[in-house]
């Protein structure tokens, strides 16, 4: 077995540095720039819209009650089920691990990949509404599925290689499922979970050679769990996340300013480490401008899309089931998710001052005062000292955060797999996902890590090539909806890329539709 999981390292390794080092930065970059500058700097510029009509909307019924419609979920559920997703693991060992590897100056790799990611994300979500349809369940699919296939597949000489990319981004899809949404999640809950509630006598017990028995139950208990709620479809999983993901979100924002103010001192060191590593790494980790591209700056990017996922084309997948009839309306959710996840107020950000002011990491020597699966742990116990609580606090939270991110990739999986393999057999998928769930737990730490982030890659790539080719279409509907909403033209919407489900939408004189939509082209 060992030599097995050798092997299968030295693969990865290989693909990985392929999809990383060499094209996957300059990829993921120049797509959101090109995106920026084609919807003229939407995240800047219409700053103000898309922040009342995404976080200033909250109490508006149309955007958290939940809709009438089967097939569809409110605004808010999708943005929580996507945030439920993108909100894991990334966030808090996958903050701490880029640290470690390439210093305090890949947080703010961290912060630009988001800002571009920002428009990549919009992008997709935009594309999601535009080129989505219902499936034979009654329910909306959308995602780079539907705009590879029908939006650049509908280029001329273009429809083999939709076509083509179709299927990689699908297949690539279900493997970083088993990935970034299973293993790598679980394999965290497990390393905090035994560390901050350690049964010694379950920890020595070994089965299968050198498997914990502990780590083997808890893997069970969560399988079961997952089980329980996947198998109850979208509806069931926007249900847990809309509960779970405010009260997890605030809660460690909280708990993460207490270890900010109490290290307040600290917090310009912090930000000066950031700065000045970001183009000058620390001797610890090498000098040069080969070891800042290859370690920092890739670091950044890496963990930043582990993070927040834009640009794999992922979130799209259950934002294109909110009830919403306009294509930018849900782009304007999926830059707020962006921000909401590693941006100024949010989840990373808190992540990496916690770590860097604590601490818990040195910003001289770029000594970490314990490993990256629990150097947060480590930082939050500096000053909630009492009884290791806080250690239980982060996992805890580590649970909150990587087992609903569990819930939200079993999705993005089942739509993968719904558009291979038809409807009918989703629930096939959702058997096997749930069963890597046992998988994630047993696996060593740094083998489930790198194969995530592998598959995040193989996944990015054919979704950015769509979402590059077909900017000049998300620039119309962006100019079309702000001509409309903003500058107060009497002009004919553009909603949908299919005729029929268009002139619905035009009946609706609601922003939202609560009624089914007629399907021109219905999924297998």
């Amino acid at each position: 077995m060992e030599q097995f999981l050798d092997k299968v390292a030295a693969v990865n390794d290989v693909i990985n540095t392929f999809v990383w080092v060499k094209i996957g930065i300059i990829i993921l970059l120049g797509v959101g720039i090109v995106t920026t500058v084609c919807t003229k700097f939407f995240q800047l510029s219409h700053l103000g819209l898309w922040w009342k009509n995404t976080i200033g909307s909250l109490f508006r019924k149309h955007v958290i009650g939940h809709t009438k419609d089967k097939g569809a979920i409110s605004p808010f559920q999708a943005l929580c089920t996507a945030l439920a997703a993108t909100v894991g693991t990334g966030n808090i060992a996958g903050v701490s691990a880029a640290i470690c590897i390439g210093g305090a100056g890949a947080v703010f790799w961290m912060w630009l990949a988001a800002f571009f990611g920002m428009m990549t994300n919009y992008s997709e979500n935009v594309l999601g509404i535009y080129f989505r349809r219902r499936n034979k369940a009654g329910e909306w699919s959308g995602g780079a599925m539907y705009y590879l296939e029908d939006g650049l597949g509908g280029k001329r000489g273009c429809k083999h290689l939709g076509r083509i990319l179709t299927v990689l981004f699908s297949i690539f899809a279900i493997f970083a499922s088993f990935g970034i949404g299973s293993m790598g999640q679980i394999n965290k809950i497990v390393i905090n979970i035994t560390s901050a509630f350690p049964v010694q006598s379950l920890l020595d017990a070994k089965v299968f050679g050198d498997i914990s028995v502990y780590a083997l139950i808890i893997g069970i208990a969560l399988m079961l769990l997952g089980g329980l709620i996947v198998l109850g479809g979208l509806k069931r999983i926007a249900s847990v996340a809309e509960r779970v993901v405010p009260f997890m979100v605030v809660l460690f924002v909280v708990g993460s300013l207490v270890i900010i103010g109490v290290n307040y001192a600290n917090i310009l060191p912090a930000f000066k480490a950031i700065f000045v590593g970001a183009f000058k790494p620390i001797a610890a980790i090498g000098g040069g401008i080969g070891v800042l591209i290859s370690t920092v700056i890739t670091q950044g990017f890496k963990r930043g899309v582990f993070s927040n996922e834009a640009g794999l084309g992922s979130s799209v997948m259950v934002h294109s089931n909110s009830n919403v009839r306009e294509p930018v309306a849900q782009g304007m959710w999926g830059i707020f998710e962006v921000f909401a996840d590693t941006m100024a107020m949010v989840v990373c950000t808190m992540t990496a001052l916690v770590v860097l002011t604590s601490g818990a990491y040195n910003l001289v020597t770029g000594e970490a005062a314990s490993s990256d699966a629990t150097l947060v742990a480590t930082a939050f116990n500096s000053v909630f000292s009492w009884g290791g609580i806080g250690e239980k606090f982060i996992a805890v939270a580590m649970f909150l955060f990587a087992f609903t991110t569990v819930l939200g990739w079993d999705h993005y999986g089942t739509k993968a797999w719904e558009y291979l393999f038809g409807t009918k057999s989703t629930k096939v998928f959702k058997v096997i996902h749930t069963l890597t769930i046992v998988l994630g737990a047993v696996l060593s730490s740094s083998l489930a890590w790198d194969i995530s982030d592998t598959f995040n890659g193989l996944m990015m790539i054919p979704n950015l090539i769509g979402v590059v080719v077909l900017c000049p279409l998300v620039a119309k509907i962006t100019k079309n909806y702000l001509d409309r909403k903003v500058r107060g033209k009497d002009i004919k919407p553009v909603l949908s890329a299919f005729p029929e489900i268009e002139k619905a939408y035009a009946e609706q004189p609601e922003e939202h539709a609560e009624k089914e939509t007629p399907e021109p082209a219905m999924t297998k």
